[in-house]
């Protein structure tokens, strides 16, 4: 058993690693549930204050690869020390902003130490935990993230409700500090350095402009079109970047991301598979709330209840998926959750206006199932492969597949749908629920907003489940409807 300080072992690790994992995924969905009281509190508009989500994910995905090439050549522990400090101080900042503008700011800071506990995370799990429990304890993480995708929402709400939108950043910074404190006691002395080695400055200020480049045009596409030529020019800068990244990252004696990684089957397989999946998922989920409260007419409670089904199925599933790799392989199980999740996309591709509501959380179930069965298997995998001194950077390339395959799901799905919607209905297509929203003045610009906003990997956290005042309407509309 791995021992720091005579302290605690290799679970305690994952204690610590787990309280990261949880308020980084939480946070994202008490933001989210909040926006359209921060728009009223800071006087700002819906357009800009969907940036202090955007915001977040933009400098996150950017800044992935640059924080898992330092931890390696740094130090995991040191890097995850500092995650904790600047998530806190920025999530202190937030609830100090006076203005739409300074919280977006703030809320880039906080980004920046959430960039660094993600590319962390796993790097420190894998070298903690030997190889026959690695996906178990891969597993227990991605149940920490579900738990945090749950809860996040509804927890907004009711502190939004009751002290004020500012608490949700409050509330980060007791579970910050103790991570914080924990971290030197806890946390194993790095090992495997690559401290004799130079950073690539070059390299890391490429895939910056890359990064951001791909994905502010994927964020952007839905809104502005595809055809604009901010979007085009966006995207276009992006295959330029990339390309010279590559070719930098070729001929660098020391570079920042190794090419070499993805020679390795398992390695880029597993990348690959965690893109899919998630644009799968996203893109699956954009309409889900639409839905449910308008095209089924449920209340948001309800409908919020239905939609919790997912990631509380995804949460129970990922710790076994993650053990039964560890005996069997991943390839097995990982594949098996595919399969899975393909046959709950299809299912949920069968609802109708008078589809039995329980149809809707089966489908949802049968979805959080193959997304368990999945998750820990591949993450394993992709971890397993890379050598140790390249932890860091493996974790960042898998953040970064799963964060740029969410973000195309939720562009695509936003604009496909918007478009059907302004397409004249014909006859054999009305009794789809969908197109009864077409009916709600402002949904299809809304409808375009939404991939922006969704973009802060909160599928299912579209809902202000803030209690309904007196002399309120009697059901709240999705955020991106309010």
């Amino acid at each position: 058993m791995l021992r720091t300080n005579g302290l605690t072992n290799k679970w305690s690790v994952l204690f610590v690693v787990g309280i990261a994992t949880y308020i980084s995924a939480l946070d994202g969905g008490v933001v989210t549930a909040t926006l359209p009281l921060v728009t009223r509190s800071l006087q700002s508009t819906i357009g800009v204050t969907q940036w202090v989500i955007t915001a977040y994910l933009l400098v996150i995905s950017a800044t992935l690869l640059t924080f898992g090439r330092l931890g390696d050549m740094r130090g995991q522990k040191r890097l995850y020390a500092a995650g904790f400090a600047v998530f806190t101080l920025g999530s202190a900042l937030c609830g100090t902003a006076p203005t739409a503008f300074g919280l977006i700011a703030f809320r880039a800071l906080q980004a920046l130490g959430a960039a660094m506990l993600f590319a962390s995370g796993p790097a420190i799990l894998t070298k903690s935990f030997p190889g026959e429990q690695r996906g178990q304890a891969l597993g227990i993480q991605a149940t920490m993230t579900y738990l945090g995708l749950a809860t996040g929402p509804s927890l907004g709400g009711f502190l939004a409700a009751h002290y004020g939108w500012r608490a949700v950043f409050y509330i980060n910074l007791p579970i910050g500090a103790l991570g914080l404190a924990l971290v030197p006691l806890v946390l194993p002395a790095d090992t495997d350095l690559s401290s004799n080695e130079r950073f690539d400055l070059l390299g890391a200020a490429i895939s910056l402009l890359a990064l951001t480049t791909l994905l502010a045009g994927l964020n952007q596409g839905p809104r502005l079109g595809w055809g604009s030529p901010i979007v085009l020019g966006l995207l276009a800068a992006a295959v330029v970047f990339g390309g010279a990244f590559v070719r930098v990252e070729r001929t660098a004696a020391q570079p920042m991301l190794d090419l070499n990684l993805f020679r390795q089957r398992q390695f880029s397989s597993a990348i690959v598979s965690a893109l899919l999946n998630y644009l799968c998922v996203f893109g699956g989920f954009l309409l889900m709330p639409f839905y449910l409260v308008e095209a089924r007419g449920l209340a948001t409670d309800r409908a919020g209840l239905i939609l919790t089904v997912q990631p509380l199925v995804m949460a129970l599933v990922a710790p076994f998926s993650g053990g039964l790799s560890d005996r069997i392989g991943p390839r097995y199980p990982a594949s098996a959750g595919m399969f899975v999740l393909s046959a709950g996309m299809f299912f949920l591709s069968t609802l109708s206006a008078n589809s039995p509501l329980g149809n809707a959380g089966l489908a949802l179930a049968v979805v959080g199932l193959g997304i368990g069965l999945f998750t820990s298997p591949n993450n394993s995998a992709l971890m397993g492969s890379a050598p140790r001194e390249r932890q860091g950077i493996a974790a960042g390339v898998l953040a970064i597949g799963r964060n740029v395959g969410m973000l195309i799901g939720i562009a695509t799905a936003g604009s496909h749908h918007a478009s059907r919607l302004r397409a004249p209905i014909q006859p054999q297509l009305r009794c789809n629920p969908l197109h009864r929203l077409q009916h709600i003045p402002g949904v299809i610009p809304q409808l375009q907003s939404a991939a922006e906003a969704g973009a802060a990997e909160i599928g299912s956290h579209f809902f202000d489940v803030r209690p309904v005042h007196p002399g309120g309407e009697g059901r709240r509309l999705p955020l991106f409807l309010n």
